[in-house]
């Protein structure tokens, strides 16, 4: 399978260092089956960073999610209740459970796959964190949400299952 990676640079080795906390699965790689959408992730970042967009290609095996030495965390293409929560968590600068499963912070999911929050979703988010919204109208103004999908890399074990096949 062919994986994406949106950026303003060519990424010749996968820094895990180098990744941002608070983002929807935690720190990690994100990449996407879609290539438009990565095509797009890369124009908003060399927008925001400077440089030029820049496609990388990875490659995975097809069988990965059997591999039974990895921990993944599977969404499937539609938001939901759990998903909600894991997002919410893991964007969460104040939340300290990270034993908890309904977050990432320890990198207990080598892998975890699912919908992207993007900035509509962000927006609800917001609004129940402050109180404008209960939980059930927020879950109910996702369901009219379209997604995208994304993939995203935790640890060196799940990193060294991808291979570098263009840019």
């Amino acid at each position: 399978m062919l994986l994406y990676h949106g950026s303003n640079t060519d990424i010749k080795v996968i820094d895990l260092a180098m990744c941002r906390p608070y983002k929807d699965f935690g720190r990690g790689f994100y990449l996407t089956v879609r290539k438009d959408q990565a095509k797009k992730m890369a124009i908003r970042v060399a927008k925001l960073y400077g440089g030029l967009p820049v496609l990388n290609v990875f490659e995975i095996d097809d069988s990965f999610m059997d591999f039974n030495d990895l921990c993944i965390k599977d969404f499937g293409i539609e938001t939901s209740e759990e998903w909600a929560k894991f997002i919410m968590n893991n964007r969460n600068r104040k939340y300290y459970d990270f034993s908890n499963p309904e977050c990432n912070f320890d990198n207990k999911y080598d892998v975890v796959i699912g919908p992207i929050a993007n900035d509509d979703m962000a927006v609800l988010f917001r609004q129940y964190e402050n109180g404008a919204i209960t939980f059930e109208n927020m879950i109910k103004g996702m369901i009219y949400k379209e997604t995208t999908n994304q993939y995203s890399f935790h640890t060196e074990k799940a990193i060294s299952l991808l291979k570098k096949v263009g840019v």
